[in-house]
């Protein structure tokens, strides 16, 4: 007799596309975070500082970032791969995500990139990330956050074919 698989509200394999994106996201994050500790991935590493705007190691040469810069990605990724386990937060996850990074693009444009204000640090070329994160991001919690999450076998109130006689 095959009984039916059910999820406990963890990722099983029956993800709604919100999840999926979420985990991507929270894994991408996650490696950034990693990536922005090593030399060589990342340019000028003895540059690289706690904080602030003097921090000029470049995460592919291309993306300015600090230790605090690297945490943060760390700590989103942390984040994503938790919230992915149920849709509802994969879809708080990905809204939230994107009202954070569209905050950020406009605190970088906001700022002079050479002042103290500059903390993280962000460069231009880390604007226009978090700005194409943001759109990205928000329109993804806004579209897939429509599915319905899976049911799961424990959510059937009609004990039914395949179900486990007492």
């Amino acid at each position: 007799m095959a009984y039916p698989s059910y999820s406990s509200g963890g990722l099983s394999a029956r993800r709604t596309s919100a999840q999926k994106a979420a985990l991507a996201f929270g894994i991408i994050f996650l490696l950034l975070g990693v990536l922005g500790f090593i030399p060589g991935i990342t340019a000028s590493y003895s540059q690289l500082y706690f904080a602030g705007y003097a921090s000029e190691a470049a995460l592919l040469g291309i993306f300015q970032v600090s230790v605090l810069h690297n945490v943060v990605h760390m700590l989103l990724g942390f984040a994503g791969l938790a919230l992915a386990r149920r849709h509802s937060s994969a879809k708080l996850f990905l809204l939230g995500g994107g009202i954070l990074y569209a905050l950020l693009f406009i605190y970088g444009l906001l700022i002079p990139l050479d002042s103290d204000a500059n903390f993280v640090p962000f460069n231009t070329a880390d604007n226009w990330l978090h700005a194409v994160l943001a759109v990205v991001m928000i329109l993804l919690g806004i579209f897939l956050g429509r599915e319905s999450e899976p049911s799961s076998y424990r959510s059937n109130p009609n004990p039914g074919e395949g179900s486990i006689p007492n």
